[in-house]
Order: structure tokens, then sequence, then C-alpha cells
């Protein structure tokens, strides 16, 4: 008898460890810091049609320990068909997986719950019933440095919201600027992606090619299906090309203005979702982090607000957020935009008003089952109102202007920021769609020098305390918010947009220690951007003569000429330095004396 009892003991021990090897074999991925893990496992086979619903009747999660640090993060993880869908297609198999972003070197452990029962993806319950397979596996594997330098995220670490105005990358401890593309907002709309939205007679005509990329596609970058995707590749390509660091998408708007986006099977059904699209959705996610894009996730416009649960937060949401999470919260920068135009939504026979508690209560999900706590930020239709303070999970702010000149950036930007200070908790804003809806960025062709834009929009974003800008395409222009394929319509404006990044990053000023000064220069309408009595940083939209106001700090100081318009070195003028207190000349610019400048005001080094 005790021979048998050792035996079976013996055989389970064997098991155990051999079941442990088997996970081990199915990590898959570079493992160094900040690169994407992935741990394969063989699950139950289904499919995204299945009676039993995978996405919703099941749940995979994997909890990772850091041995010596201690960190632990609990990561969503997903039914993946046969685990190469963005290539075959596959809506069935028996592969689920998990994503993971590590953020230490050395041994991480993993365990394993793989769960299942009715509606268990959005139950929190510790009683629920194990689905066999993976459950409670456990295995280790270990993490070294990143090899990666340049614009690749991976050598910068994860983009956090730090309780302060601007983002900051924890690997390097650098703050991030931002200046990309808010539109158009159907920029998932391909005709490349699986699905049948490009051939349902529903706005097919808006589905895109992106075509005039295709030249940007480079050998190496990557595809699906051996060809597929070379020409939404080559739109980032094209972007980054131009300095650009961030894009922005609509993940559903099956009640938007476009309808070809979703990461659902088909329109009527909410709890399914296309494995293969989504996996496609990645290929291009991942290979944006590679170029150092910024990841503008905006999961719902106001059209949709009741889609999901009549706008509650109920199963529907629940599972769309966790899906879009354990797929894509991986990446290193991005944040959650949870509504375009957020707020009460008629639309008849349909009424769906979303009141500042429903807001409220959407972020404190996304928060939760979010591992690494990634930015959330809300895009005004109704104001922000009731969504700031200790207590809220919203950390800044998508903000929306309305004036085809641009001219309520700043002061809006201005506005939030004071707002959020005075409830107690410091906001990152960036200005995500300055301007109007009929123009705003319009095309070359029809502005080549679009000075509004870069005076009161761009540097005026800047200049409030902003941590970057998105721009938007109007409605009464070629390559519109839903027209748009081909960014070079724009390209004049990114080289713009570039220029105003150089100036911060090349010269390392310390926005981050700075705050909006306006009042210290003398004319009107123009921005000052100052830690007082270290440094100034001046715009003056239409150049002339000026004086900034040093107070009582009685010191002197270098003062510098960039030009907004051209970029270059810095310049000197007549005045090459100010002292004393009160307000002092900063001179004229050094040529073109009516345009706009920036002037920069250096405490001399001592």
């Amino acid at each position: 008898m005790k021979n048998t009892i050792f035996l079976i003991t013996k055989i389970c021990l064997i098991s155990f460890l051999v079941l442990n090897k088997l996970q081990a074999q199915n990590i898959k991925g570079t493992l160094k810091k900040w690169h994407k893990v992935t741990i394969e496992f063989e699950g139950p086979e289904t499919s995204e049609n299945a009676e039993d619903n995978p996405f919703l009747n099941y749940k995979l999660a994997v909890t990772f320990k850091h041995n010596t640090s201690g960190k632990i993060y609990t990561v969503p993880g997903f039914f993946a068909a046969d685990g190469n869908a963005a290539n075959t297609g596959a809506s069935s198999g028996n592969i689920w997986k998990v994503y993971f972003s590590p953020d230490e070197v050395g041994e991480w452990g993993y365990s394993v719950r793989f769960v299942k029962g009715k509606w268990v993806a959005i139950r929190t319950s510790n009683k629920l019933k194990s689905a066999g397979f993976m459950d409670k596996a456990e295995g280790h594997f270990t993490i070294t440095p990143s090899d990666k330098t340049g614009r690749d995220l991976r050598a910068k670490g994860r983009l956090q919201y730090v309780g302060e105005r601007y983002l900051k990358f924890a690997e390097t401890g650098e703050y991030f600027l931002k200046c990309g593309s808010d539109a158009p907002e159907n920029f998932l709309s391909y005709t490349d992606f699986d699905g049948t939205f490009k051939s349902d007679g529903i706005k097919d005509d808006l589905v895109k090619t992106w075509e005039a990329h295709e030249k940007d596609w480079k050998p190496g970058d990557p595809v699906w299906k051996d060809t597929k995707g070379k020409n939404i590749i080559g739109a980032i390509n094209y972007l980054a090309s131009k300095g650009m660091n961030a894009f922005s998408f609509i993940t559903m708007n099956i009640e938007g203005d476009d309808r070809n986006v979703f990461p659902f099977t088909d329109y009527h059904t909410l709890d399914r979702f296309d494995v293969s699209k989504l996996d496609q959705w990645e290929i291009v996610f991942k290979h944006g982090e590679r170029l150092g894009m910024f990841l503008h996730f905006k999961t719902l416009e106001a059209e949709n607000q009741g889609l999901l649960d009549n706008g509650g937060v109920g199963l529907y949401t629940k599972l769309y957020y966790r899906e879009l999470i354990a797929r894509f919260g991986h990446h290193l920068a991005l944040n959650w935009n949870l509504c375009e135009e957020t707020g009460d939504w008629q639309n008849p026979p349909r009424t769906f008003p979303v009141d500042v508690q429903g807001r409220l209560t959407l972020a404190s999900y996304v928060s939760s089952i979010d591992p690494y706590k990634h930015h959330i930020v809300i895009h005004n239709g109704n104001w922000f109102t009731g969504v700031y303070g200790t207590d809220s999970k919203f950390s800044g702010a998508s903000l929306q202007t309305n004036r085809e000149d641009f001219g309520n950036v700043h002061k809006n930007v201005l506005r939030v920021l004071n707002e959020a200070e005075s409830e107690g908790k410091t906001w990152a804003v960036a200005c995500d769609e300055p301007g109007d809806a009929q123009h705003s960025l319009v095309p070359d062709s029809d502005n080549p020098e679009h000075n509004n834009a870069r005076k009161n929009g761009l540097w005026g974003a800047m200049m409030a305390g902003a941590w970057g800008t998105e721009w938007y395409f109007g409605y009464k222009h070629a390559h519109s918010d839903l027209t748009c394929q081909d960014f070079r319509s724009r390209d004049l404006f990114w080289d713009q947009g570039k220029i105003c990044l150089d100036f911060f990053s090349n010269n390392k000023i310390p926005v981050w220690d700075m705050t909006s000064k306006d009042d210290l220069i003398s004319n009107k309408g123009d921005y000052v951007l100052a830690d007082p009595g270290k440094i100034y940083v001046v715009f003056l939209k239409n150049g002339g003569a000026s004086q900034l106001n040093l107070e009582n700090y009685n010191t002197t100081y270098e003062v510098f000429w960039y030009n907004p318009r051209k970029g270059g070195k810095l310049l000197k003028g007549r005045v090459k330095s100010i002292s004393g207190t009160g307000y002092q000349s900063l001179g004229l610019p050094p040529t073109e004396k009516s345009k706009d400048w920036v002037v920069w005001v250096k405490l001399v080094s001592k």
C-alpha cells in the first residue's frame, strides 16, 4: 500500500513538473525589459461563434511577480484562435494568450487562473469554477536589460502619469511632449483588415486603402498574409519621418460617422470579437511603438455612448474594455480616451444621457482592470466639471476647442489645468482637437503657412502647459477627418510641429518646472512659460518690441531667439542679455521683425 501511495505521489509530482516545463516552453518574445512577452496556452478548442462564448464564459488571467522587488501585475488574457490568426484568418482553435511588458530585470514568476461560468469574464468572485487546462499552472522566466536605443519606446520604458502636467518615461525619466495626428478618426477603417465591414453596403465608400503611403513602406516592415498591411504601415512611417510622435484612432464607431471600425465579429454581436482583425491591429500598433509613436485609443464617440448597456457600465461595456486592455494594454505609450464629445446625446428615437457619475464609474472600472494604470482621459462635449478631484481615476483631458482661428486653445488649456488643480489633483492636458469642426487644420493647398494653427493652436497649447497637441482635419476640406487617406496633405504643418518639439527637446527646456505667466510680458495676447527667476520662454505672436517683467529677482539672463516657422539654430538679437528688476526690453527679433518669434531668456551660468 505504501509503495502504491509513493508511486502515485511520484507520478503526480512528475506531472506537475512536466506541466510547468511545458508552460515555460510556450513563452515567446524577446525576454528583455519593456519588450512584449507572450505566453501561449493550449486551452479548450472553441471558436468566435461557439455556443459557449469563449470571450464571456471563460476568463484567463495571469499574475506576474518579480522575485526581488515584489512587484505584482495581474494581466487579463484572451482567446487567440489558432495563435496566428492575423495571417491565417482563423476564427477557431485552442490557443489562449497573455501579453506582458516587464518593467524589471531579473526573474519573474507567474501563476495562471483559467475559469469558466456564466459571464465569468466580467465577474470578480474568488469562488469561480476552474476551467481546467492551464488553470493553476506556474512558471518563471528571466528578463535582461533592453537593447533598444533612439525613438524605440522599449529604450524609454512605460509612459506614466506621475501626478504632474507632463507624462514621464519610466526607464529614462524624461518627460514627453507630443505632436501628431488626431485624424482621420477612422484610421482603422482599412481594407486589408479582416471582416465584412468593407463590403456590407454600410458606408463602404469611407473604407481606406492608404494607397498614397504605399511608397512609405520599407522592406523588413511588417505585413500580414504575406502582402497585406503595407499601406497603413507606410502611413505610420510617414508620420514618424516627419518627426511626429503620436497618432489616434477610434476603436468602435458602429453608430458613428464612419461605422466601419469595431472589434466585434459584426455590427450586432457585441460580446464576440474578431480575433484575426484584432491581431492585425496589434501588428500596426506594435510597429508604431517601434517608431516611438504614442497610441491614442479613442474608445467611444458620442453616438456610441448608448450602444453598450445604454450608457451604463454593464456586461458589454466591461467586456469591451477588458478585451482592449488584454490585447493592447502592454503597449508602453498610450492613453485610454473614454469618449469623444462625451455627454448627453440625442439621436431619436434613442436617447442616452451619460452623466458625471457614469463617466466616473467607467474610469474606475478601466483603472481597475488595467494592470499598468495608463493615463485615462476624456474628450469634452460637456465640460469636465464633476470629473476632477482626488477620487477620480481621470488623470487628464483630451481637449477640444471650437474656433476656426484656434483662438481659445491657450485659455482653455489653462482653464482645465486651473480647475483640476483647484479640485486637488494636477491633470495632464493635451489639446487633441484644436480648431473647429469645419476647418481646423486644413490641407497645405488651402493654407500653406498655417499661421493661426501654428501661433494660436500649436504654440498656444504648449505655452499654456499642455503636454502636446494632435490635429483634427475639418470636414469642409479635402482629406477630412473621415476621408483622409494621405497624411502628406498637411506635410508643411508637420514640419512646424517638429520645429516646436525640437525647440523644447534640443534646448532641454524644463517645462515640468514651468507654468504660464502671461502677465509678465508687456504685449497683451503674447505668451510666457516660466520658472520665474530661472528661465522664461516667451512667444511673441507678431514679433515687435516687448518687455519682460523680471519682478524682483535682479539677476542676469542671456536672450536667444528661435524661429517657429523655420526652426534652425538659436539666434542673437541686438539685446544679448538683460538684468535688473521690473520690465526689461527684449529688443527686436533678428529678422522678419513683424512675424512670430520665440524668445528664450536663460539665467547666465555662474
